[in-house]
């Protein structure tokens, strides 16, 4: 028996491997030209430390002034020692170049289907199926598309889980006047291929503890289907999933449908549809998001947050969070301008 295992880079790269059954990690990376920096491999100088973002693992030793109990509260861990008990994946705080790790693979797909599922926002569908293998990414994680005619790249979220036929999905925002957005709207067949590179991203769902709070802000919104069908084929995460979707007009709101299915499909999930400037046909919730926190429950328990929209969202939430004194919540956060060139930190 083998398990999946990911490696996730401070440049954004991440590289998947398996693990055999009983084997150290650091063991298997390197098996897998991964070389991550080592010194000691006896649990003591620290230098293969990471940090276990999902997953079940147990470590053999571990010197306690290498790691601390806090820090091994915090699932950090040292490769030399850890044993991997289900799939899992790791972040390591330098770049994917210092240990020679590709991450990123070129691929190619060919489109199946581009709908408009609003005035403002579409959604390509590729069929990657001519990749060998099942193309692995984390969900929340993003790829670079090249516009087809074009030498110029964009970014977009995976809109989907990975799944073994290789069929993928991305939320396109139709900009008045963008490489992507034209030719999405006036060029794209399907049978048409695109070339892209992924995965990329260190925003993605880590190992879920506690509540979990998730805020969109526009095609923001592509990230976390990803994670919500990824919580839906796990039949949930045993904890509250809250999703605030908010959008500058109603016009640009899309998969309504699909967010009221999550609910049915993951235990103690909750959505709530935010609207900026509404028309007056609009009946939902108005405003700015955090307006509409349920600040009992953020109250009640330590909650992880993730953001994921543009700029000026993501620091608003970030500056309510530091101006309401909220303990013992953890932010992971992705922004994005209108290029959809992706920026992510935690």
């Amino acid at each position: 028996m083998s398990h999946k295992v990911a490696f996730s880079f401070a440049d954004g790269k991440t590289v998947f491997f398996d693990v055999r059954a009983g084997e150290l990690l650091l063991d298997a990376a390197l098996r897998n030209s991964v070389n991550i920096p080592l010194d000691c491999r006896e649990g003591v100088c620290g230098t293969c430390q990471g940090r276990c973002e999902s997953g079940s693992y147990t470590q053999d030793y571990v010197d306690e002034e290498t790691l601390s109990a806090d820090d091994l509260a915090a699932r950090k861990i040292l490769s030399c020692q850890t044993r991997v008990q289900s799939d899992a994946s790791f972040y390591f705080d330098f770049d994917s170049s210092l240990c020679s790790a590709a991450g990123t693979t070129a691929l190619a797909g060919k489109v199946t289907a581009v709908t408009q599922v609003s005035e403002t926002t579409a959604i390509l569908h590729l069929d990657a199926s001519a990749h060998p293998g099942r193309l692995d990414f984390l969900p929340g994680q993003y790829a670079r598309l090249k516009v087809p005619g074009a030498d110029v790249w964009r970014s977009y979220s995976f809109a989907n889980r990975p799944d073994e036929n290789n069929q993928l999905q991305f939320l396109i925002r139709l900009l008045p006047d963008g490489a992507m957005s034209n030719y999405v709207r006036e060029r794209c067949e399907p049978g048409q291929t695109i070339e892209f590179e992924a995965p990329l991203g260190t925003f993605y769902l880590r190992q879920v503890e506690r509540p979990l709070v998730m805020v969109a802000g526009g095609t923001g919104l592509s990230a976390f289907l990803g994670m919500l069908d990824d919580l839906a084929h796990k039949g949930g995460c045993g904890q509250q999933v809250h999703l605030y979707y908010g959008v500058t007009n109603a016009r640009d709101l899309c998969e309504l449908d699909r967010l009221k299915s999550y609910e049915a499909r993951i235990a103690n999930f909750a959505s709530d549809i935010v609207v900026m400037n509404p028309s007056e046909a609009w009946q939902g919730k108005t405003g700015l998001i955090p307006e509409h926190f349920d600040r009992a429950m953020l109250e009640a328990n330590p909650f992880d947050m993730y953001v994921c929209g543009p700029p000026p969202m993501v620091e608003a939430i970030k500056t309510w969070l530091a101006n309401e004194r909220l303990d013992g919540h953890r932010l992971f956060y992705e922004k994005f301008g209108d290029s959809n060139t992706a920026h992510a930190a935690t």
